[in-house]
Order: C-alpha cells, then structure tokens, then sequence
C-alpha cells in the first residue's frame, strides 16, 4: 500500500465525497483525508497552508462543477500559488463536454503540477493509479 501524507478532495457531492474516502481508505495509507465542498473554501485553506508553512496535500481530487467557485477557478487560484513542489490534480468528473477536455490541456500545459482527467466513476485500481506521487 502507498503511503501518503494528505490527501484532499474538493467535491460538491457527498456521496462523491463518502465513495473517494472509501477507495482511498482501501487502497492508499494516509495521514488524513480532507474535504472541501467548493474551490472557495479549499483555495483560502490551501493558501493559509502555503502561507503558514504547512505542508500542501500531495494529492487532490477536484470536481470541475460546484457551485461558488468551481474546479477550473479553483485550478487557477492553485496554479498562481509558488509551490515548489509538484501536486498531484486528478480532476474527477462526469463531464463528457469536450471544453471540459480541452480546459484540463490547458491547465495541465499552463502548471508544473501533474494534474489529470479523470471520469466518474473511479475505481479502486484507477484510485491506485492515480494516488501515485510522481
């Protein structure tokens, strides 16, 4: 099993949010998982981390579609942070729109983070894949 610090997932959708704990749970050892329910909230907490020197979870799961601040704002804030280390996105969708695809390209060429595509439902083999810190 992997052994991750913290995780954090940024989604609107509880039962979303219940079924991601218990694949991470199962598959992937970590410290603590924690849970925002919009880019709002997880972007002033991440950069009162940055801010505080604590340490910014390696990895993040993100819904693109919330209300108050969705997953492409949030993605933005995030990237203008200096973060030296490399986070790990997995963007974690049901979006079947093609811009959704083509704003992820260019995020992911905009930002040194690793930040990826991913379609709901996940399970627990894609959750393995995509806990692996780079």
């Amino acid at each position: 099993m992997t052994k991750i610090s913290d995780i954090t997932i940024i989604d609107d959708d509880a039962i979303t949010v219940f079924g991601l704990r218990k694949l991470i749970s199962s598959s992937v050892e970590c410290n603590s998982i924690e849970s925002y329910a919009n880019g709002k909230i997880a972007i002033d907490t991440l950069t009162d981390f940055f801010n505080n020197g604590i340490q910014i979870p390696r990895i993040i799961f993100l819904d693109i579609n919330m209300p108050i601040m969705d997953g492409w704002e949030f993605l933005e804030a995030f990237i203008e942070l200096p973060i030296t280390e490399k986070i790990r996105i997995n963007i974690v969708t049901s979006s079947i729109d093609p811009r959704d695809k083509k704003q992820w390209e260019y995020y992911k060429s905009k930002s040194h983070h690793m930040i990826t595509f991913n379609q709901k439902p996940i399970d627990r083999t894609k959750i393995t894949e995509i806990t692996q810190i780079a």
